[in-house]
């Protein structure tokens, strides 16, 4: 069953070309030496970008592979004003991150509700032969051409925003916190890699308050190196303000399984690890309490800990309230603003760019196609004139 979550596609984008200028010379019964009168050509469309609350996945581009801007109308005699191209809109969810397909570099970002960032400027008219003229040039016969559009194979990478990122290993126990503490209903059974998608939740606290929960897929060790799902998940934690590490109570080692998904992140991005972070400890249904304080010796002390139970409800009340406190603690805030204020985007690793096509179900190649209704840029034919006196 192919899923209704995507977060990556490939798009050919391409905006209009302006318009070319009228050369054209007024010459009628009363008036037969009436002076340059061509019009300016439109401008060409532009492909902008917008911020769409509505929308979570980039669902809705997934089979539209090209998207082409109009170009501008030509200018006409009387001095006639070409058409200007229509723009074309692209609604992407907030936090769309774009590279071009090309070269990996990263080209925009979309975070909020309505943000509309010009991704290819349409080019501008042509000036038609009434705005040459002059005193000494009286009868110019010659136009501008309209500038030639711009056209670029761009990467729209979705990152979820939320304010918790939960990193686990698979049957860590993520997917049945999300359902405990949300109404989100993520798949669960007892099988690894039972998620296949990020699925986001929101998590009710007291006085009607509430923060954002975000669960990825499992990683293990050797992720960096493609091993289960690989890496490509964890871009949906980059942008949350809290890391919460979830590793199982029956667990051989607590914290080396810790320090291992630690170390798996840091190898993907080492700006994760400037994140605040809380251990959680899960399935403490199978602990005692004399267990549970054992355990608590060798765990990491430069972090909250907290043991739950998400069948249970053991501790998650207590989770919630290190998770509030935790995201509203001054130090993250600031870190949080800081990071808004001077977020740099690293270009995409393009060595990659294969395989996470593979892995998305599409084809890494991009068909260009000409556009046949419309007359080449430099197919530039002046309009026939009269120039007898």
């Amino acid at each position: 069953m192919e899923s209704n979550f995507v977060d990556y596609v490939k798009i050919l984008c391409r905006s209009g070309k302006g318009g070319r200028g009228s050369m054209h010379l007024r010459h009628v019964k009363y008036n037969p030496n009436g002076g340059p009168d061509g019009g300016d050509g439109g401008r060409g469309g532009s492909i902008i970008l917008r911020g769409n609350h509505n929308y979570w996945t980039l669902l809705h581009l997934r089979y539209e592979r090209h998207i082409f801007a109009e170009h501008g109308g030509n200018g006409g005699r009387d001095k006639c004003h070409g058409t200007d191209g229509k723009d074309v809109y692209i609604d992407v969810p907030c936090g769309t991150v774009v590279y071009d397909a090309e070269t990996g570099r990263f080209v925009c970002d979309v975070t909020y509700d309505g943000q509309e960032i010009v991704l290819l400027k349409g080019g501008r008219g042509g000036l038609g032969n009434f705005q040459f003229r002059s005193a000494t040039n009286q009868a110019p016969r010659y136009a501008q051409p309209g500038e030639p559009m711009q056209e670029m194979t761009v990467i729209l990478e979705l990152k979820l925003l939320a304010d918790v990122g939960l990193v686990g290993q698979p049957n860590a126990g993520k997917s049945t916190l999300v359902s405990a503490l949300s109404n989100a209903r993520p798949k669960i059974a007892n099988y690894p890699f039972t998620t296949m998608e990020p699925s986001l939740g929101i998590v009710g606290y007291r006085d009607q308050k509430s923060f954002v929960m975000a669960d990825i897929p499992g990683i293990i060790e050797g992720a960096a190196e493609g091993r289960g799902l690989g890496l490509r998940f964890l871009r949906h934690i980059e942008r949350n303000s809290l890391l919460l590490f979830m590793v199982p109570g029956d667990s051989d080692d607590i914290r080396g399984e810790y320090e291992t998904l630690l170390g798996e992140l840091q190898r993907f991005n080492p700006e994760l690890l400037d994140k605040h972070r809380v251990l959680a400890v899960t399935k403490c249904d199978l602990l005692d309490e004399e267990l549970i304080e054992m355990l608590r010796e060798g765990l990491p002390t430069d972090l909250p800990v907290v043991f739950i139970s998400a069948v249970t409800g053991y501790g998650l009340d207590a989770l919630k309230d290190v998770l509030w406190q935790e995201l509203n603690a001054e130090s993250n805030k600031l870190a949080v603003a800081l990071q808004e204020d001077t977020l740099v985007h690293r270009d995409k690793d393009m060595t990659r760019f294969a395989q996470e096509m593979a892995d998305e179900g599409a084809d890494e190649e991009i068909e260009f196609v000409d556009d046949e209704e419309v007359e080449d840029v430099d197919d530039f034919e002046y309009e026939d004139y009269d120039d007898e006196a």
